[in-house]
């Protein structure tokens, strides 16, 4: 099985482009996530949406917006309020977790192996076979 990121932006404009993947994709939806973090003194949150891997294939996609939306607890934001919403209307939590910043690692791509190793070690996505 293949499990990558695929970053849509920093949560701007991308943040509907996020909804409307979710919401195309509903028979799909694996997870809803919050991944909060510190990046250059600021509280943001990054949010993400992991599909079902595909059949065939078993591609599993994690599509993010990084940690360009404020965090919700430290400042109250409407591009949260509406990843939020689509929780609501799809019958899914929102899982929040606590992350290092992608400007921890020299690499983004070592950041998302991070993540990605993280999510399978609490059983949020398979692990590979």
């Amino acid at each position: 099985m293949i499990q990558r990121f695929i970053e849509l932006g920093e949560g701007y404009s991308d943040i509907y482009e996020l909804i409307e993947l979710a919401k195309a994709n509903r028979h799909r939806l694996s997870g809803l996530f919050a991944l909060h973090t510190i990046k250059n003194g600021q509280a943001v949150t990054s949010c993400v949406v992991v599909l079902h891997p595909t059949d065939p294939g078993e591609f599993q996609p994690l599509y993010i917006c990084r940690e360009g939306i404020p965090n919700p607890s430290v400042k109250p934001n409407k591009r949260y309020e509406l990843f939020a919403e689509l929780a609501k209307e799809l019958g899914h939590e929102i899982i929040h977790l606590e992350v290092k910043p992608s400007t921890f690692f020299a690499e983004v791509e070592l950041y998302y192996q991070h993540l990605i190793g993280i999510m399978r070690m609490n059983r949020f996505i398979p692990p590979l076979q």
